[in-house]
């Protein structure tokens, strides 16, 4: 029987923004049942942020003293009595610093920051493993949807065969509202940014890079093997249009930005693109902000999580959680029990190498034998079309040709297109995705 050894648990939170703000707010609205479930009293003993005046008031609106608020990180890091650091500051630094010195006293150490975990994620676990503690991330991937913990332990017995996942709901929601409301990506990134769901610089989400990072630390979990965003192969949503929203509908498709990582034979492909879906994929009805990760296994078959991204309360209930795990550890004395699991190392297949069906729209001259010799130029790189739709005809007499093509490696494609780019018949190769089929 455990007796508990401990009747406080004391956490320090670096950063006091959005997430920050959520979960000092869980902890405190749900404080009686949390302190139930760890066996002991969780303590805000001190609070980290630049910004006292701003944060003085929220401080005080939660009746919290006004010395927990500092802006040293010294008062956190270094207070022996602080038994877990919550990082939600961002950035890599000087987010890095704080976490391994944080490690380096003993502390367990709970984070936000997917920037972070995606590119230094090995050098972290391995302080953290040096000193036999806690480094939690839950938060990191798809606010709160418990994706993580799941991977690492209740899916642990599986092999997992492919993860595609709507990891940003930025891009979800600027593609929901084009096939809803026929608006274009410029208008509906206007829409976005003035709801919030954007910022001022939408390059992270609409380019797919924030998407990436989160891919990259699921694909090492699932795979035991490190992946840092950088071998990630990424591309956005800006040219996306509306027509092709409409082709993809009349072809039983819709179009999300996905992170997509599988292995096959033993190696690992990691992506992040905009992707056509059957309307039958689970993924498919998942609109709006919301995000949603497909996993396959051997065992478990095909499962998926869906709920809320991002956003203070849902983020901060992943962080939360991680705390109560870093808490009952703490309990236990059992610190350092979930480490990294990137025991392998995976050869990471190249875009190149991938095989995918193809969606390709193209505006030709509207004259006999058009269409077959851009057959004859697919079907020489082995390429070969699966469906044909040509409808419209302007003004100058040209004709618009979508197709989709049968599995075939990239490279292939890609040399195929590369020809077909200089037929004189073509005018132009307005849009490339790529067909993510069940089979």
């Amino acid at each position: 029987m455990h007796i508990s050894q401990r009747n406080k648990i004391n956490i320090g939170i670096m950063g006091m923004g959005t997430v920050g703000t959520g979960v000092v707010k869980v902890l405190l609205e749900n404080k009686e049942t949390i302190s139930r479930k760890v066996d002991a009293h969780i303590e805000i003993r001190k609070i980290l942020d630049q910004n006292t005046t701003v944060v003085l008031d929220k401080i005080q609106a939660f009746d919290l003293p006004a010395d927990v608020l500092t802006d040293q990180a010294k008062d956190l890091l270094d207070d022996p009595e602080i038994d877990i650091i919550v990082e939600v500051l961002g950035g890599i630094q000087p987010a890095k610093d704080y976490m391994i010195r944080a490690l380096e006293n003993g502390k367990s150490v709970v984070t936000a920051n997917k920037d972070l975990i995606a590119a230094h994620g090995k050098e972290l676990f391995d302080v953290a493993a040096l000193h036999d503690v806690d480094l939690f991330f839950e938060a990191s991937v798809a606010g709160g949807i418990p994706i993580i913990q799941s991977l690492k332990e209740s899916l642990a017995g599986n092999h997992i065969k492919q993860i595609m996942g709507i990891v940003n709901g930025t891009t979800n929601f600027i593609l929901t509202k084009m096939s809803e409301e026929g608006k274009t990506f410029d208008e509906v990134l206007a829409q976005a940014q003035a709801l919030g769901y954007a910022e001022a610089d939408p390059t992270a989400d609409v380019g797919g890079f924030d998407a990436a990072r989160k891919v990259a630390i699921l694909a090492s979990i699932a795979f035991n093997t490190r992946i840092t965003d950088a071998a990630v192969f990424v591309e956005g949503i800006t040219k996306i249009s509306h027509l092709d929203i409409t082709y993809a509908k009349e072809l039983g498709y819709t179009i999300k930005l996905l992170g997509i990582t599988k292995e096959i034979d033993g190696e690992v492909e990691v992506r992040v693109h905009p992707a056509m879906i059957p309307i039958s994929h689970p993924l498919s009805s998942v609109k709006d902000a919301f995000n949603a990760v497909f996993v396959e296994g051997d065992a478990v078959g095909k499962t998926m999580f869906y709920g809320r991204g991002a956003g203070e309360l849902p983020t901060a209930s992943a962080v939360v959680g991680d705390i109560i795990s870093a808490s009952r550890n703490i309990q236990f004395s059992s610190r350092g029990r979930l480490g990294c699991t990137c025991f392998e190392h995976k050869r990471i297949r190249s875009i190149g190498e991938i095989k995918t069906k193809f969606y390709l729209r193209m505006v030709v001259k509207d004259r006999p034998g058009v269409l077959a010799s851009i057959a004859a130029v697919l079907g020489n790189q082995n390429v070969s079309i699966a469906t044909v739709i040509q409808k419209r005809i302007d003004e100058k007499g040209r004709a618009e040709i979508v197709l989709i093509t049968h599995l075939v490696e990239e490279r292939h494609f890609r040399d195929a297109i590369a020809v077909i780019n200089g037929l004189s018949s073509v005018e132009n190769i307005e849009s490339i995705i790529r067909v993510e089929d069940a089979d």
